[in-house]
Formats: structure tokens, sequence, C-alpha cells
């Protein structure tokens, strides 16, 4: 089964960065779609990036390109998501989650989350 979990997260303030890591297991390390999301209090979750083993960063969501930056290492099957330039808009529970389908499609299995706090 696929299992993942997430650390890194903290408070840090605005103009700050954070290098979230996403450790999984029970998948292939050149068979994989990772997305990350995040989900701020009182609103919906959204897609912040995704990656894939074959073609590498496939997505950013608007307001974070140029800021964050995803990242993997297939031996450890690890994500990453570099945050520079951290905003208090940023602040939010970030999860990252696993599927074969499409960065755009269901994700099948979750992490518990981080929380990120950014401070004005």
């Amino acid at each position: 089964e696929v299992q993942l979990v997430e650390s890194g997260g903290g408070l840090v303030q605005a103009g700050g960065s954070l290098r979230l890591s996403c450790a999984g297991s029970g998948f292939s390390s050149d068979d994989y779609i990772i997305g990350w999301f995040r989900q701020a209090p009182g609103k919906g979750r959204e897609g912040v990036s995704c990656i894939t083993s074959k073609d590498g960063p496939s997505y950013y969501l608007h307001s974070v390109k140029g800021r964050f930056t995803i990242s993997s290492d297939n031996a450890k099957k690890t994500i990453y998501l570099q945050m520079n330039s951290l905003k208090p808009e940023d602040t939010a529970v970030y999860y990252c989650a696993y599927t074969r389908g499409s960065c755009s499609g269901y994700f099948d299995y979750w992490g518990p989350g981080t929380q990120v706090t950014v401070s004005s």
C-alpha cells in the first residue's frame, strides 16, 4: 500500500523560505505522479504543484510560480517543495498525494499534512 508522510512545515515570517518533504513508500520510483495540495482555513483544497516520474515538474499554481519549486529524489522516493518568498496567503495545511493517472486527475493516496504558517 502506498504511504506518504509530509514534513518540513512550520512558522516563518513573510519573505522567508521552507522546504517541505514528502516521503513515500509502496510505489515504484520510476512510475509515479505526486502532487502537492494545500487547504487554508475556511477554504477549499487547491493544487499547488505536481511532478511525474517520466516528465518531471508538470504543474504550478499560478500564484506560486517563480516562488515554489517541486523536485524529486527517486532513490529516496521523496518529493520536495521548496517555498521561497512566502506570503501570509500561503498559510495552509500542505498535503502530498499520489496517483498513477495524471496531475489533473484523481489522487488515490494522501499524507496526513503539514502546517505552514506565514506571519506578516
